[in-house]
């Protein structure tokens, strides 16, 4: 098997960039898993295993609790509040959203992904600031 190394150093530069310890992409069966101390390659079947997006949970770290239902990213990437700069963003606070209106773009390996949501509400808060790094799983806004 052929390893391209520029996969390899790009997962790194996305380590860096975005502080993170650890970073794993897939595709077809084969596995690339980066961490800042080890560099790892399997060639074997992947599950394929969907999360949920929605969590309604009490914030860890502080007293403070989110109410409300939280739409979270679905991949680690670079949230952009509108689709180009300038133009209007996909939400704003206030605003009644529908499940499947894009939310955000979240930008990961080049590609821009539409986030959509995947509840109906009005948004009660952004949690993320356009332009800024958004980790997997991480809560990007909170609905009514």
């Amino acid at each position: 098997m052929k390893i391209d190394k520029s996969i390899i150093k790009e997962l790194n530069d996305y380590l860096e960039e975005f502080n993170l310890t650890e970073i794993e992409i897939t595709e077809k069966d084969t596995k690339i898993k980066v961490s800042k101390n080890n560099v790892s390659i399997s060639n074997q079947p992947v599950l394929a295993s969907s999360s949920p997006s929605i969590q309604n949970e009490k914030t860890s770290n502080n007293f403070n609790t989110k109410s409300g239902t939280e739409i979270t990213s679905p991949i680690i990437g670079t949230a952009y509040h509108a689709p180009e700069p300038g133009a209007k963003k996909f939400v704003e606070v206030g605003k009644k959203i529908k499940k499947g209106d894009t939310i955000m773009i979240v930008e990961a390996m080049k590609t821009m992904n539409h986030v959509p949501s995947t509840a109906d509400g009005t948004v009660k808060e952004i949690c993320i600031e356009d332009g800024h790094p958004v980790e997997f799983g991480q809560t990007i806004i909170i609905l009514e």
